[in-house]
């Protein structure tokens, strides 16, 4: 999840890449967010680069 969405998909195409609901994903991402404190989906994928998450 964390690579399709520093790719830049959108929480839709996550939702169909993983075969889960809407609504799940964008919790999901949300909970993301959150651990690594990103206000914006563009600050994710820095912030988990640095933390080598990814």
């Amino acid at each position: 999840m964390l690579a399709r969405l520093s790719a830049g998909f959108t929480d839709e195409h996550i939702a169909r890449s993983l075969g889960c609901s809407l609504r799940t994903a964008r919790r999901r991402v949300a909970h993301l967010m959150r651990e690594l404190g990103a206000t914006t989906r563009f600050q994710a994928a820095p912030r988990a680069r640095d933390l080598g998450w990814l």
